[in-house]
């Protein structure tokens, strides 16, 4: 039998429901996620199924429902909170960041915050400077929160649904130009644990750590060096935090050189916390310094010339690994 294939929408819609189903606590809330499904029409169907009582549709204030989120997980419910755009992140870090993460900690163990904040990020989609950040740093940054990258409709589902289940606040970023990418997904029941990475192509000359769709930018990376004859390792760390510290370190000394590429901005980011890792962790295999390709240090621009120079791509990364390999 042909596996079977979802898109990445699909993936995470799925997830959904089955853990609607799994569980009556689950709820969804946010702007326009019922009778829309999102923008995106991820959610579409979910309120036909579980009517508006638990697919809500809130007004434009992401304070507001954010906070009602972190209450309602607070007395018992597990919410998934809806973030349209991962740029209205601002909006709501006093609820997760003082509220969500540090609830557990200050209660000596009482009060826990069982949510998911689901949102998006990535750029090249033409949507301007305020619509295509990619801001999972900041919350990679705070204790008490987990952060989640998903990077195939594989990983969305499985993940998606340990974050539901976990008893603490998980925030998960989806790239919105990922959404209509097919891949592989199992239909049977699985979830894939927090802080494992994933090594999605094995190699042996260069190791290129890469995060959300920068993941499918280095798989594509690594076939243009394999014409070349380098042999490029991908691993995708899946959470930035919990974070797997010592898959990215065994790869790293197993090759001896390093890239790490991330969508979000490169000053102050997850490539400066990887790269930091693995250099601590490999530093006396290294033949070369860890290499660090992210967003460039501008707003993203709404000109798609040059939007596209603002994020790496498949060709950039693969320069970066010829360089580093001495073949340039």
């Amino acid at each position: 039998m042909p596996e079977r294939e979802l898109t990445f929408a699909q993936a995470v819609r799925e997830a959904l429901s089955e853990e609607m189903r799994r569980d009556s606590r689950v709820c969804i809330f946010g702007e326009d996620v019922a009778e829309a499904g999102t923008p995106f029409k991820v959610l579409s169907g979910l309120v036909e199924e579980f009517g508006a009582e638990r697919v809500l549709d809130t007004p434009i204030s992401e304070a507001g429902f954010t906070g009602v989120g972190v209450g309602a997980a607070m007395a018992g419910l597990r919410p998934v909170v809806d973030i349209m755009f991962g740029d209205f992140l601002t909006l709501t870090m006093d609820q997760m960041v003082n509220q969500a993460a540090k609830v557990h900690y200050m209660s000596g163990g009482h009060w826990k915050v069982p949510m998911v904040m689901r949102t998006t990020l990535g750029a090249t989609r033409r949507s301007a400077a305020q619509h295509s950040q990619s801001l999972h740093a900041w919350f990679s940054h705070v204790p008490g929160l987990k952060v989640v990258l998903p990077s195939t409709p594989y990983d969305v589902k499985g993940l998606l649904k340990t974050a539901i289940r976990d008893e603490n606040p998980v925030i998960l970023f989806e790239d919105k130009m990922m959404y209509k990418m097919k891949g592989p997904v199992p239909e049977e029941e699985y979830t894939i644990p927090f802080g494992v990475a994933d090594v999605k192509r094995t190699g042996d000359d260069i190791t290129i750590v890469a995060t959300s769709s920068m993941v499918q930018v280095a798989l594509g990376a690594a076939t243009l060096l394999e014409k070349e004859g380098i042999s490029a390792e991908v691993v995708d760390p899946r959470t930035t935090w919990p974070l797997d510290e010592k898959t990215l370190i065994e790869s790293a000394r197993k090759t001896s050189r390093v890239i790490v590429v991330d969508e979000g901005y490169g000053r102050y980011g997850v490539t400066a916390e990887l790269a930091a890792v693995i250099a601590e962790g490999a530093f006396y295999d290294l033949d070369a310094p860890v290499k660090r390709m992210g967003a460039m240090h501008v707003p993203i621009p709404f000109s798609p010339p040059l939007e596209d120079l603002t994020v790496p791509t498949e060709q950039t990364v693969s320069e970066a690994a010829r360089q580093l390999c001495g073949k340039s």
